[in-house]
């Protein structure tokens, strides 16, 4: 029996699972294609809160994989959930992050402000790419002057096509090391991602699949989901063998086409 016939639905990591940057992970696209001509249900979560779920499903098909926006769960609807549970709107909320993150929060009724004179009851944080000084500066003014503190997740690193980058919880660091205080944080390594998309698609076995111990299978783990760390972003087999505890995956897989082989052939059980 190859792997994925033991599951009714993979939930997918995004970065260094199937793209790195603006590439497709080889091999990526046809286990997708596969896995959609097979009927299998298939959801993203992802950690990424620089872009909306349209746009990430766009990406996604323009890399050759099959996705619509709902079937993709990110760490900024998550984030603007865990912060309406301590500031409702419509409260002002300076948003350090994309523009995608601020229009979620007007959809969620706060008001958007640009700056810490603006007296903001709370900071939402998530990665985006052209995030500057100032904009970290702005964050700290406002966390110092008593607005609550909330972030999207807390990766550190981020696979890009170049290698290895920082992503949102090395930004944190940089306003933590300002203000001495750490953010509520949402998005994986906490389990409601997963369990969001394994309840909407009905599943009862789900596989979840990432590149990232801290992240991926800690929140698949917390889930109770069966793990698979896969070889294609941050993670060497290595590492996945010496983890302990809820970081260590049930499965490596070196690649993604090992999900219709054996389950005792190439991927290793752990």
């Amino acid at each position: 029996m190859a792997l994925i016939d033991h599951h009714d639905g993979i939930l997918f990591d995004l970065d260094g699972v199937l793209y790195a940057g603006p590439e497709a992970i080889a091999g990526a696209p046809e286990a997708l294609a596969e896995l959609s001509r097979q009927g299998r249900h298939c959801a993203f979560v992802t950690n990424n809160a620089s872009r909306s779920s349209a746009d990430i499903a766009a990406h996604l098909v323009e890399l050759g994989i099959p996705a619509t926006a709902d079937q993709v769960y990110g760490s900024a609807p998550a984030g603007i959930k865990l912060m309406s549970r301590h500031v409702p709107a419509p409260a002002n909320v300076l948003v350090t992050g994309s523009d995608s993150l601020r229009e979620l929060c007007r959809q969620a009724g706060y008001t958007v402000v640009q700056s810490a004179e603006d007296a903001p009851d709370a900071v939402i944080q998530g990665f985006e790419p052209t995030i500057g000084w100032a904009d970290l500066a702005e964050a700290s003014y406002a966390i110092n002057r008593g607005a609550q503190w909330f972030a999207t997740n807390l990766d550190r690193s981020v696979p890009r096509e170049r290698g290895i980058a920082p992503a949102n919880g090395a930004l944190v660091e940089t306003i933590a090391f300002a203000t001495g205080q750490r953010p509520r944080a949402a998005g994986k390594p906490e389990p409601e991602m997963f369990e969001q998309a394994a309840e909407a698609l009905n599943l009862s076995s789900p596989l979840v699949i990432g590149d990232r111990l801290d992240t991926d299978i800690l929140g698949g783990n917390r889930a109770g989901f069966t793990t698979a760390l896969v070889l294609t972003g941050a993670t060497t087999a290595a590492e996945a063998r010496e983890a302990n505890g809820d970081e260590k995956p049930n499965v490596i897989l070196s690649t993604l086409a090992d999900l219709f082989t054996s389950a005792d052939d190439k991927s290793e059980q752990l």
